[in-house]
């Protein structure tokens, strides 16, 4: 039994949620876009530092400054054509990631829509689609009840940003003066730096910055989605 680490790496690219992919440079599913991940180095390396080395060899992004958190284990037998090879799967968020270098076992790398991964657009190896969704949904539903949001934003950042965040997490436009005032509510889930941002033909927008909360109280829950979302034909069902 071989143990492998996977990574779902997440960012807002032009206002829109990304995934991190590779094409992979060798067998099995050779050019096949995949998760950046690989196997242990050996039997004494920490399996979160084989998820930090794998984010650094594969993408070149640095993993000083970016989110990760274990997701889940995939140890079903027919998942990997090699044989019998277990993930252990783990979410990383960082704010603004640049293009990625592709480095080791890839020989590309880039981003793309989340929306492209759940709908299937975009097909991946092994069951990196499957790993992938996982992730998303993690983060939608992790955006709810705790701090998480602020891992997709700068130091410092406006709640315009905050909301764009949700907003593109969720995959839902939401109401800005309702999100404020939610936002407002959780105590100690952001803090003001004491300075603002100009903004083009406006008052300047304060600044902020993630608080000491890392759980929400009261959470943000993301809003149901509206009879014309789940059925945009307007047919009964």
């Amino acid at each position: 039994m071989l143990l492998t680490v996977d990574l779902v790496i997440l960012t807002l690219r032009e206002g829109r949620l990304h995934v991190l992919v590779v094409e992979r440079g060798e067998a099995p599913f050779r050019g096949m876009p995949a998760l950046p991940g690989g196997f242990l180095n050996h039997d004494r390396e920490e399996i979160l530092d084989a998820a930090h080395r794998e984010l650094n060899e594969e993408t070149a992004l640095a993993s000083s400054w970016v989110h990760l958190e274990q997701l889940a284990v995939y140890g079903e037998s027919n998942r990997d054509p090699r044989g019998r090879v277990v993930s252990v799967a783990h979410l990383a968020i960082a704010p603004g990631l640049p293009d990625p270098v592709a480095g080791t076992d890839a020989t590309d790398a880039s981003w793309i829509p989340a929306e492209a991964v759940l709908s299937g657009e975009v097909e991946l190896a092994f069951d990196h689609r499957r790993i992938a969704t996982d992730g998303i949904e993690h983060a939608r539903t992790k955006l709810e009840f705790s701090s998480l949001a602020t891992a997709f934003c700068a130091e410092e950042f406006t709640i315009a940003e905050l909301q764009q965040v949700y907003e593109a997490v969720w995959g839902t436009a939401l109401d800005t003066r309702n999100f404020y005032r939610k936002v407002q509510a959780a105590k100690g889930f952001i803090i003001p730096v004491g300075t603002d941002r100009r903004t083009t033909g406006g008052r300047p927008a304060r600044l902020y910055r993630a608080g000491p909360k890392t759980v929400l109280f009261p959470p943000l829950i993301q809003p149901a989605p509206s009879a014309t979302e789940e059925n945009p034909n307007g047919e009964e069902e």
